[in-house]
């Protein structure tokens, strides 16, 4: 096989999309259309000029024989699936993944309760970890690439930096959970392989 500089890709393009995952949660099995968030998921916006970091990860265990001094074969221990970003936008989708909680109005104490324009977001002693569901969007010109997590929950949050001269920003670290013996998949557009 030749060296083809036209099979060099780069991700200047793309978007996250995320929803609750629930039992009637349509999972995407396909591309889709460009900059356009999948039915029932929710775009967290812009993220950070270093993108979407996917990490796929096997651990392993040699098995170790009496008549070889090498390893004669691998056991898999572990497999995980993470993706980490650092948001951007300030939102309510990207607030409330990033503090574990959801914004509630505070009510005046009329009689007759109104809202007061004024959000409360409590933050919890014993958290709730939610069920997410993932999907990353990325493309370069026509060639398109969709990672889909069906389960996931947020493993690490990073601290928030307050800033006179940055913008703020919300670092998240999704954590893919099994779901039917599988952590999600790929899909693509583009020619990489070969037909039968």
């Amino acid at each position: 096989m030749a060296n083809d500089a036209k099979k060099i890709r780069f991700a200047p393009g793309g978007a996250i999309y995320i929803a609750p995952a629930t039992e009637s949660l349509v999972i995407p099995v396909d591309l889709g259309t460009a900059d356009t968030a999948p039915a029932g998921y929710k775009a967290l916006g812009y993220v950070d000029e270093g993108g979407v970091t996917l990490t796929p990860a096997i651990e392993t265990q040699p098995v170790n024989a009496w008549q070889s001094a090498t390893a004669v074969l691998y056991n898999v221990t572990s497999a995980s699936f993470s993706v980490k970003a650092t948001l951007q936008e300030t939102n309510e989708v990207t607030t409330e993944l990033f503090w574990g909680a959801e914004w509630v109005e505070i009510m005046s104490e009329d009689p007759t309760p109104v809202g007061t324009g004024v959000f409360r977001l409590d933050l919890s002693s014993t958290p709730e970890l939610k069920e997410l569901s993932l999907v990353v969007d990325w493309n370069q010109g026509s060639i398109r690439n969709r990672v889909v997590i069906p389960r996931s929950m947020i493993s690490d949050r990073g601290a928030i930096q307050l800033n006179r001269t940055e913008n703020g920003k919300f670092e998240l670290t999704i954590e893919a959970l099994d779901s039917a013996g599988k952590l999600g998949y790929v899909l693509t557009n583009d020619d990489i392989v070969e037909g039968p």
